[in-house]
């Protein structure tokens, strides 16, 4: 990946309003890899003391769609076109990481995994695994949101 890319891909990260508010990190951006770190926050946390679903299902989201942007050289962006999300384990931590890897990078079609760990101290317990298929868009309109 060029550098240009990694930026682009950084500066669009920076812009997305969920990713605010969750006051999400971008901690790795490679070829077809992407990570993203968030800390817990009441809103993202069920009674009994985990992260919701939503929060996870979000993650998913966001982070397959930059994994699948970074393995394209060109300014296209995805849409999801299916997202399969299995829960594994209650995901307590004070904090969640995100590691989503494109598996097949096709003309139109991503497929993407993106796994969640909950963190505990030094512990990454996986909470979530995931499948994600993304759609290739043309960005037509010179828009600078990649996601």
């Amino acid at each position: 990946m060029n550098t240009e890319r990694k930026i682009q891909l950084q500066q669009s990260f920076e812009r997305s309003e969920i990713m605010k508010l969750f006051r999400a990190e971008a901690n790795i951006i490679s070829e077809g890899h992407f990570e993203i770190t968030v800390s817990k926050q009441s809103f993202m946390i069920r009674p009994a003391g985990m992260f919701n679903g939503s929060t996870i299902a979000s993650l998913v989201d966001v982070s397959a769609g930059y994994a699948a942007a970074s393995a394209t050289l060109s300014d296209s962006y995805f849409t999801t076109v299916e997202l399969k999300i299995n829960y594994l384990n209650p995901a307590m931590g004070e904090k969640l990481i995100a590691k989503a890897q494109v598996i097949k990078n096709g003309k139109r079609l991503s497929v993407v995994r993106s796994d969640i760990f909950a963190v505990q101290g030094n512990e990454e317990i996986l909470a979530a695994t995931s499948l994600v298929t993304l759609m290739q868009l043309q960005n037509n309109h010179n828009e600078t949101q990649i996601d």
